[in-house]
Parts: structure tokens; C-alpha cells; sequence
């Protein structure tokens, strides 16, 4: 089972980033390859099982439940349920916790899936690279790094 992990550190308290990112519906607001979302059903974008969809810049369709979130540890966790990579049994987390000697943030965000091992490498680099480590570098430049 394949796993992406990226970690970085943000210049800014881990309560305002945590407002930034934890709307499940908020994306486009701060993750450059996306275009659009909305929630299925008109359903709460904080609550556990809503279903977002929505569209990367390229036109690419890709729909994900949540299936954790924590305002006191600073995660959420969702999957992916449909989505145009080649893989299957999505899991993916992003966590922050505070970094005190600052008031700085450190971010991890984190994956495993099942995918034919001849995709393996091309999707854990593509993710990491372009999902993971795009936001947070899009995240460091709204906080002003």
C-alpha cells in the first residue's frame, strides 16, 4: 500500500491557519489547483460523512467524504470516492500542531491507497508534489513567508 507524507512548517499561529483549512468546502480559497466546490445535499461542510465535489483547474472531477475532523487536534481525515488517478481505498489526513518556540504551525498531511504497482510511484510523487506540498507552499505564501 503505497503512502505519501509531507511535512512543513508555516509562519503563523496554528489557530489562524486551522480557521484557513478547516472548512471542508474551502478549498478553492486556499489550494491553488482548485477551481470549485460545493457540498452534496446542501449538508454542513463540518459535518463527519458530508461529500464534497469539486473541480481542479484542469477540469478534473474528484469527490471526497470526510470522515474525521477535530477543531481540539487540529486534523481531518476523508477519502476519496471518485477521482480520475488510478487508485483506490483513499485515506488521507491533515494535521497541525502548534509550534510554540514562534508561534509557529507545523503541517503534515498524509495518504495511503491501493493502486497497481506500476502507478505506484508517478501517484505518491504527484500527490505529494502537486496536493500536498502545493498547499502548504500556497498556505506559507498567504501567511506572508
Amino acid at each position: 500500500m503505497p503512502r505519501v507524507y509531507v511535512s512543513s512548517v508555516i509562519d503563523a499561529p496554528a489557530g489562524k491557519v486551522w480557521e484557513r483549512v478547516r472548512d471542508f468546502n474551502g478549498l478553492p480559497r486556499w489550494h491553488p489547483r482548485i477551481r470549485e466546490s460545493r457540498i452534496e445535499n446542501g449538508e454542513p461542510s463540518d459535518r463527519v460523512g458530508c461529500v464534497r465535489d469539486f473541480y481542479l483547474h484542469n477540469g478534473d472531477r474528484i469527490r471526497e467524504q470526510l470522515l474525521g475532523l477535530s477543531d481540539y487536534d487540529m486534523f481531518c481525515t476523508y477519502s476519496i470516492l471518485e477521482s480520475p488517478m488510478p487508485l483506490e481505498n483513499y485515506i488521507a489526513t491533515l494535521r497541525l500542531t502548534p509550534i510554540t518556540d514562534g508561534d509557529r504551525t507545523f503541517v503534515e498531511w498524509s495518504a495511503e491507497f491501493d493502486c497497481a504497482p506500476e502507478n505506484a510511484e508517478d501517484l505518491v510523487g504527484g500527490i505529494g508534489t502537486n496536493v500536498f506540498q502545493g498547499g502548504f507552499d500556497s498556505l506559507k505564501r498567504h501567511f506572508g513567508a
